[in-house]
């Protein structure tokens, strides 16, 4: 047959895949209509009832709906005969016949593994393109040629999928690889959902993708263990996050939470760092003792017996009294909030018998009560508890130890230099950070629910905090509260919502993207989210923001999973074109001779290009005329001008005053044709084009400081790269030639 033909053969069966997604679509409307305009009365389990059958069909329909496009992309055929087509989802017909198998499914590996060493019953791979519900190519792979007759040979067709799709432009969002998937990323993709697979690959070898079809082909494999509790998915920025957001519903999953380690708070949505050695101290694990030994100096016990007015009356609570409160409170193992009650508690069964022998009469079990009453009613005595065992909240914990020098040294003695104490000051109310957030759970993990406990009345809460500074003590008073605690009941929520909302909540499994960045202390914070220790990370340690020839993922894990990882490697190149990659290998090699570099697939068009100006000024003027001649080049697509934050002001400004071209800066940058990002933000990132703007700023010459994100920000294109500033000579010993 004539690829025509072909084409033509293959638009029928999609039409009638299509009819069928159709009918299914529609059919869950109707029952979420039907269920929506039920009346169930004010019965409280009937209304939960009918809100989960809502969000059952809710599911159902975003699920058909995200499979639109490309839902079908390929057919293996069998020597017994058999065509197997793959897709998005599975589909059958209303007699149950399979008209779409799921690419997640064991019936399509073979799609994805078999090769013509080793076809197993697989005689022809086809690939299927599509735009909308159009066929508009197919390409085949021949497996067993034997087993084919001479018209099935002559009806061969094709380019080559995965080279084509290297080829298209880009559009600002990941698109999933679903349709090209190779078999060692297959492999990985499907392995067991128990213990932690690494997978280490350099720029374009797919790592991302493979992460995501990961997550998407757990939800689908093990569904009923890992669909209650969902998949968190890390990414290292916002704009990362928004890049690969459409990827995991295309693939027809819901399931999975997306954030970023600045998010892993509830409540908290940050984007700063802080300086790079102060993160560095920040990630130390030492800081798990320093945060513990700050939550535990809460616990004190005062030096001399206190007087406390209680109406009329007089008492005196002694320091034995305390210590015995508190050595009871600690044997519940408790956190210090829980804990806390047990202390007040034991506290006030001890004054009760002074204040009943001060006023003359018996402390039987009878009058307890008023006498208790009594006791809580006076300010002295709150006072004297909230010295002695203060409620706590984590941001009010490690604002105090940060800006307190005396506490931070009582916290820190003997586990950090007075210079690493320096690094960790700052002043009271400073906005938190990425790296404070992993502090700021492990002070939360220490300290319990402070959402759920009612907050002392204001004005004690302030007089307490007045005697404390006057004292010298300096403890920390909770005035409010932080958050209310999420209603994980809640049938409206999907897992997702409930467990973003939720900082006990114990996910199923976890994805890491750019996993080569993260610190000690957030991969504690991690895996005490996923207790099963069940992960997958990926990243590349050449692409670090501090590269470290001899940092290992043993090393890096070894803390929170010792030896318990199994490690992949993806070696080939993908997305980075042989001629940029290598100057990108080259510059490596130069400074970090022990780290692995990738091979590309391809060799590509065009030679990197590096132009030296003479000033910034010259830079940013020329950089619109730069801009208009890679699109012309391209012939169209997308664009990262990627540079240090010091000069994205200046480019903002370069143009914005030429008036002619459309960017956008950070998150929103990847919604237009030219995206003005730093090198961290372009991470897990790719472009058409990239302009790298003054390299020296990002790689001062001659240092190995920064030549991980100069690195980065040389293997985000897939066709051009071009180089200018006033110091560019910082690759040019690196270039072909």
């Amino acid at each position: 047959m004539s690829e025509q033909a072909e084409i033509n053969h293959e638009q029928s069966r999609l039409d009638v895949v299509y009819a069928r997604l159709d009918e299914l679509r529609a059919e869950a409307e109707d029952r979420l209509g039907s269920v929506r305009r039920s009346h169930v009365g004010g019965h409280h389990q009937n209304r939960s009832e009918r809100d989960a059958f809502a969000t059952l069909y809710e599911d159902q329909l975003i699920r058909l709906t995200h499979a639109e496009e490309g839902l079908c992309f390929g057919r293996i055929d069998a020597s017994s005969g058999e065509t197997t087509y793959i897709g998005r989802i599975g589909i059958s017909d209303s007699d149950r016949r399979q008209l779409l198998m799921d690419w997640r499914a064991p019936a399509s590996e073979p799609f994805y593994r078999a090769t013509a060493a080793h076809p197993g019953n697989i005689v022809r791979r086809r690939h299927i393109a599509t735009r909308h519900r159009t066929v508009i190519g197919v390409e085949d792979d021949v497996l067993d040629l034997a087993a084919l007759d001479e018209s099935e040979i002559g009806s061969l067709h094709g380019e080559g999928a995965l080279i084509a799709s290297l080829d298209a432009h880009r559009t600002g969002r990941m698109g999933d690889i679903v349709a090209t998937i190779q078999a060692e990323q297959d492999r990985i993709i499907r392995k067991p959902l128990p213990g932690v697979v690494v997978v280490q690959g350099g720029p374009g070898t797919g790592k991302t993708a493979v992460a995501l079809h990961r997550a998407a082909y757990l939800l689908y494999q093990h569904r009923e263990r890992i669909a209650k509790s969902g998949v968190l998915l890390i990414g290292p920025s916002p704009v990362f996050l928004k890049y690969i957001e459409q990827v995991l519903p295309s693939l027809g999953e819901t399931g999975a939470v997306l954030q970023t380690p600045g998010q892993l708070m509830p409540g908290f949505d940050v984007t700063a760092h802080d300086r790079p050695d102060t993160a560095r101290l920040k990630g130390d694990l030492r800081m798990v003792q320093v945060i513990a030994r700050a939550v535990k100096n809460y616990q004190r016990v005062p030096q001399e017996p206190q007087e406390l007015g209680v109406g009329r009356h007089t008492i005196v609570l002694t320091p034995d009294m305390v210590r015995a409160a508190r050595d009871r409170a600690r044997r519940t193992g408790g956190p210090h909030n829980r804990a806390r009650s047990t202390f007040v508690a034991q506290v006030l069964d001890r004054l009760a018998p002074l204040l009943a022998e001060s006023m003359g009469i018996g402390a039987d079990d009878e009058r307890l009560p008023e006498l208790l009453e009594e006791l809580r009613g006076s300010r002295d005595v709150r006072v004297a508890i909230n010295l002695c065992w203060l409620p706590l909240t984590p941001l009010g914990v490690l604002d105090a130890l940060l800006s307190k020098p005396h506490k931070l040294v009582a916290a820190a003695h003997g586990l950090l230099s007075y210079e690493e104490m320096v690094l960790l000051r700052r002043f009271a109310g400073a906005d938190p950070t990425v790296e404070d957030v992993p502090l700021l759970d492990e002070i939360a993990e220490l300290i319990g629910d402070w959402e759920d406990r009612r907050p002392a009345r204001r004005e004690d809460t302030d007089y307490a905090e007045a005697v404390i500074e006057m004292t010298g003590t300096h403890g920390m008073v909770s005035a409010r509260q932080l958050a209310e605690r999420y209603d994980t009941g809640d049938p409206l929520l999907t897992v997702a919502e409930r467990a973003a909302e939720d900082r006990e909540w114990t996910y199923g499994h976890l994805v890491v993207d750019e996993a080569q960045e993260l610190s000690p202390m957030q991969l504690r914070l991690l895996f005490r989210r996923v207790p099963s220790k069940s992960a997958t990370l990926v990243g590349d340690l050449a692409q670090a923001t501090e590269v470290d020839p001899d940092r290992t993922w043993s090393s890096v894990l070894q803390p929170h999973v010792g030896d318990r990882y199994a490690l992949e490697q993806l070696t080939v190149s993908y997305r980075t074109p042989g001629r940029i990659m290598t100057l990108a290998n080259r510059l490596l090699s130069e400074y970090f001779p022990e780290l692995t570099v990738p091979t590309p697939a391809r060799e590509g068009t065009w030679e990197p290009q590096i132009e030296a100006l003479p000033d910034v000024a010259s830079v940013c003027q020329a950089l619109p005329e730069v801009i208009r001649e890679e699109l012309a080049l391209l012939g169209g697509g997308r664009i990262a001008v990627i540079a240090t934050p010091g000069h994205a002001e200046l480019i903002e400004h370069a143009l914005t005053q030429d008036g002619n071209v459309d960017f956008g800066l950070g998150p929103a940058g990847i919604d237009h044709t030219v995206a003005v990002i730093t090198p961290y933000e372009a991470k897990g990132l790719e472009f058409d084009g990239v302009v790298i703007v003054e390299p020296a700023s990002i790689a001062p010459h001659g240092s190995p400081g920064g030549i991980g994100e100069l690195y980065v920000a040389l293997t985000r294109s897939t066709s051009r790269l071009r180089v200018i500033g006033v110091e560019p000579s910082v690759l040019s010993p690196f270039l072909v030639g």
